[in-house]
């Protein structure tokens, strides 16, 4: 598996990209890109195995106060196959690379599913709930740097 960048703008007509899955995920990039700005490495990306998108992560924007948000998800008829697992890893990854010392942060749903599964195995702690636009009440996690 890997990841690709979801540029600004990305070509809709690219066969890669052409289930509705990404073809609303590309909608969904290019309203969200002027909101918030598009800065390497903190954008969306696709997750890809064996040449067929099967899901997309991110990091929901750049790092505020030490902080940087992680976001993953596969789609539906790629569930439970370690797909959002590696792409949380591999957003660890790429957060650390940039900057150790960052706190990494993820919001979920406020019960037990597979995502707290996910940030559980990865060593996010739950550490309170938080408002989010989108869930309401969440749980927020953090992952903090290894000294």
């Amino acid at each position: 598996m890997q990841l690709q960048t979801i540029n600004p703008n990305e070509d809709k007509t690219n066969p890669l990209y052409a289930s509705e899955d990404c073809q609303q995920l590309i909608d969904v990039y290019n309203n969200y890109y002027p909101q918030i700005g598009f800065h390497k490495p903190w954008h969306g990306y696709f997750i890809l195995r064996q040449n067929q998108v099967v899901g997309c992560c991110g990091f929901v924007q750049q790092p505020q106060n030490n902080q940087v948000e992680v976001s993953y998800g596969t789609f539906k008829q790629f569930e439970g196959q370690g797909i959002a697992s590696f792409a949380c890893q591999q957003l660890i990854s790429i957060a650390w690379q940039h900057n150790p010392a960052l706190i990494i942060t993820a919001k979920t749903e406020p019960r037990p599913n597979a995502s707290t599964k996910i940030l559980q195995k990865h060593n996010f702690v739950y550490s309170h709930i938080v408002q989010d636009h989108e869930i309401g009440d969440a749980w927020f996690w953090l992952l903090n740097p290894i000294k």
